[in-house]
């Protein structure tokens, strides 16, 4: 077993590697005109390379019409799904204020984790925006209960590798489909068969299967294109030896 896997997380640690496993989240917004009444709503949700959530919105929609009078969020990632007991589970309430966005990378990015939504990307109601993360609260069990605040939170940015992302994702899918089946089928014990991978950042990738997805983490950070390589044939290497055993 990997040190990223035996390694215990500090809580800010454990808020990012729930916002990089899940692909959708609970958005509350005050409502507009309505005294602030809390207004909850689902929503799909990318993470960027540091972990500041991604998101993209119709300004039809009763939550953009609230944060654009209001900018202050609350982003609920719940980890709890398929858990007998949800409450032993992992959840983070993740709070800021959104940023409207015009950055074709982290569209992107957005979009490989969503790849459905860029028909919704082309019309002009639709926007993307950032959370900028002020600080979170996570719940991961019994007595596993903190307050986060953002620096502890984000990622240090990695600029070589922001701008590698895009070439190294397509490069694995169209060169090495069959090092990201590995990865899902033998080191995370997902089914099926196409896993793609759509993103990867400095602690690890993202993998996508239909409306499934998944996150397997490297044994240590990488910062550019030559680090991930290595950190990418690392898992290949791991993926083959368990498989082989």
């Amino acid at each position: 077993m990997s040190e990223a896997e035996t390694r215990e997380l500090s809580p800010g640690a454990q808020i990012r590697s729930l916002m990089r496993s899940l692909d959708r989240a609970t958005l509350s917004t005050g409502m507009a005109g309505k005294d602030g009444w809390p207004y909850g709503s689902l929503v799909m949700a990318a993470v960027d390379q540091d972990g500041s959530p991604l998101l993209l919105l119709s300004d039809l929609a009763e939550h953009t019409t609230n944060l654009k009078a209001d900018p202050r969020v609350s982003l609920l990632f719940d980890g709890t799904a398929g858990l007998a007991e949800p409450l032993t589970g992992a959840r983070a309430s993740v709070l800021g204020q959104v940023e409207k966005i015009d950055d074709d990378r982290m569209a992107e990015r957005y979009l490989r984790r969503h790849p459905s939504a860029r028909m919704f990307a082309e019309f002009k109601d639709f926007n993307f925006y950032r959370v900028n993360v002020e600080r979170a609260h996570i719940v991961a069990g019994f007595g596993k209960i903190h307050w986060v605040e953002a620096a502890d939170i984000l990622s240090e940015r990695a600029p070589e590798l922001e701008e590698a992302e895009a070439g190294i994702v397509a490069h694995m899918n169209e060169d090495h489909a069959d090092a990201n089946q590995l990865y899902a089928s033998v080191l995370l014990g997902r089914a099926g068969e196409g896993w793609e991978m759509t993103g990867c950042d400095p602690e690890g990738c993202d993998l996508r299967l239909d409306g499934e997805v998944a996150r397997i983490d490297y044994d240590a950070p990488v910062r550019d294109a030559d680090e991930t390589r290595k950190a990418l044939v690392a898992l290949v290497k791991r993926a083959r030896q368990s498989d082989a055993g």
